[in-house]
């Protein structure tokens, strides 16, 4: 019998490692460039990935699925919102970094994938099993920590987790693959980036982009760090199963943790270690979960 072609790809996991890896490294790029004023770096972000995206769509012969994407209404509607939730976030992770809340950005990241459970149980009719319920519930007892001792970070984290999971979920709603739509995203988001870098270089300090040559590489490397670790998980997540997928997201925000603790020396403060200890365990909880239905899956597909 033939195996089928998608057999015949390489592993998806050396690519889905180096997304997350990327991802996980962010803060030490984010530092390199703190001198820029957040929206201003959020608005060269979008210019500067737009073209990679295109160059990108070039190399691989894309350009008639992106003109047919364009072409339907309903797309633009939901890349339109997808857009404006993951500018959101991009612009709340960089004001996170750049004020020095690298634990609230872990965090965030930490919560994602038990708010996308829960958000596939509310708005898409999925039903969670008692694990899962049991994950969001420990979940729940460490947000409640934060919002009791901790608000600072808790408005951070949670904004991070939300508008990921939301991003998600409009992109699990449009028939457009991840290259094309981030391409869309980025043209959707062109006019209002590129009048928030006009306005700021109408200031006194004039544009970022013109302090220097140096300076300038890097804030361009902010369009190369947005669409390569996008490519890298896209193509990862056609060549791997989801749980799988799953198990390496937590790559970047347990270096991003470590980078806060041991590089950049972030006071990590009673109520936020408990808050960690709760939400790791979660994790451990729905880490279970997804193994647990993974290898019933495997039996259940295993021949007689």
């Amino acid at each position: 019998m033939n195996k089928p072609a998608t057999s015949k790809l390489p592993s998806g996991l050396p690519m889905a490692l180096g997304a997350y890896l990327i991802w996980g490294f962010l803060p030490l790029y984010l530092r390199q460039v703190h001198w820029v004023p957040p929206f201003e770096f959020i608005g060269w972000r979008i210019i500067w990935t737009l073209p990679l995206c295109l160059a990108a769509i070039a190399v691989r012969r894309e350009f008639p699925v992106l003109l047919a994407a364009l072409q339907k209404p309903r797309n633009i509607v939901l890349l339109a919102l997808s857009a404006l939730l993951i500018a959101l976030n991009w612009t709340v992770y960089v004001i996170a970094i750049q004020s020095g809340h690298v634990f609230a950005a872990s965090l965030g990241y930490y919560i994602n994938p038990l708010v996308n459970v829960l958000a596939g149980t509310l708005l898409l009719g999925e039903r969670l099993a008692r694990r899962q319920w049991l994950a969001v519930a420990i979940a729940a007892v460490g947000v409640s920590l934060l919002a009791w001792d901790a608000r600072d970070m808790l408005w951070i984290s949670l904004t991070l987790a939300i508008s990921f999971a939301g991003y998600g979920l409009v992109r699990k709603l449009v028939a457009v693959e991840s290259l094309p739509g981030l391409t869309i995203e980025s043209l959707l988001l062109l006019v209002p980036a590129a009048l928030t870098a006009w306005y700021f270089s109408q200031g006194p300090d004039g544009s970022a982009m013109l302090r220097g040559p140096a300076d300038a590489l890097w804030i361009m490397a902010g369009g190369l760090v947005t669409a390569a670790p996008l490519l890298l998980f896209a193509a990862a997540a056609r060549r791997m199963d989801y749980s799988s997928l799953g198990m390496v997201q937590f790559v970047a925000p347990t270096l991003v943790f470590l980078i806060g603790l041991f590089v950049f020396g972030e006071p990590l403060h009673p109520v936020q270690l408990a808050c960690f200890v709760l939400i790791w365990c979660a994790i451990a909880v729905f880490v279970w979960d997804v193994l647990a239905q993974r290898n019933a899956r495997l039996r259940a597909e295993a021949p007689a």
